[in-house]
């Protein structure tokens, strides 16, 4: 078997819809239509950088300076963002995921989080991937099989692509009316509304040269509760939607223009479901606490729409 940077690949089919999950971090590494890509991914023997289709536990975003209280407790969290002094996504995108459940069009993976320095609390975690008529939805569960309470949070990190070079002429709509203004560290630093901003993507334009690595709220969702961010194709005849069901509160977009590989810098949009927004441990915003026992059920899904 050929050796690849990820470990094991899981590909899923349904009609012309294909998937990769890949055993580190049970990241998503691609999504296809009909050969396609929808993801700016990472192929089989590429190192996993900037993110990409990770799952982010038990927190997403960043935990300024690694330091919370939580529990009557002083913790600190190893510091996997040095150039900013802060936590970073969680603990376990670089662990490998085991297959609990295979079928042609679905998976599941899971994994334990064991307590350790800055989180001493015990999760199991399983991410269901399933492809089916409105494309791929993702399902997060999360249970406490502790004794003790612990705090928690959720998101993932895929990066979308439209086809086009860069994003820049790639349509956006973002259909939220607050955005997290932040600091030089990327930390919350106070909300505003997107009204008349370079921000404000509530009606679908070009991104053109606006750099965003930005949270979203104040989610405008239909009668039924549905939410999504769309990214289109210049022309608007193709394009992905990414579901946001009301669980997910907070939505970040990064362009990308800090990655570390200059070449992969505004090449996709980066759009990730958050259960909570950034510093969530700390500020205690939308922070779940898992009582022993308690499982979290986080959803989020991509549809492709148009003619690709």
């Amino acid at each position: 078997m050929p050796r690849t940077a990820s470990g094991e690949q899981w590909r899923l089919r349904h009609g012309a819809q294909t998937a990769v999950v890949v055993e580190l971090g049970g990241a998503l590494s691609r999504y296809e239509v009909a050969g396609r890509p929808l993801l700016d991914g990472f192929a089989a023997d590429e190192p996993i950088t900037g993110g990409r289709g990770q799952l982010l536990v038990p927190w997403p975003n960043r935990v300024a300076a690694g330091r919370y209280r939580f529990g009557g407790a002083d913790l600190q969290l190893p510091l996997t963002e040095p150039e900013n002094g802060n936590a970073i996504h969680g603990l376990l995108r670089w662990v490998p995921w085991r297959l609990l459940a295979r079928a042609e069009d679905a998976l599941t993976v899971g994994t334990s989080l064991f307590p350790q320095p800055g989180y001493p609390y015990r999760l199991e975690v399983a991410a269901g991937y399933r492809l089916g008529r409105d494309g791929l939805e993702t399902t997060v569960t999360a249970t406490n099989t502790g004794d003790t309470a612990a705090p928690y949070g959720v998101g993932q990190h895929p990066y979308l692509t439209v086809g086009t070079d860069v994003v820049d002429t790639a349509l956006l709509t973002v259909p939220a009316r607050i955005r997290l203004r932040t600091d030089a560290h990327g930390l919350p630093a106070g909300e505003e509304p997107v009204d008349g901003t370079e921000y404000d993507f509530r009606e679908a334009g070009p991104i053109g040269a606006v750099h965003l690595d930005t949270a979203y709220t104040g989610l405008d969702r239909d009668p039924a509760g549905h939410c999504a961010v769309r990214l289109a194709h210049p022309s608007g005849r193709r394009g992905t939607d990414v579901r946001l069901p009301e669980g997910v509160r907070y939505v970040q977009l990064y362009t990308g223009d800090t990655l570390g590989e200059p070449a992969r810098r505004r090449r996709g949009v980066a759009i990730e479901p958050m259960s909570c927004p950034a510093d969530a441990f700390r500020s205690g915003t939308a922070l779940t606490v898992l009582e022993p026992g308690d499982t979290h059920v986080f959803r989020w899904g991509l549809t492709p729409w148009g003619s690709w």
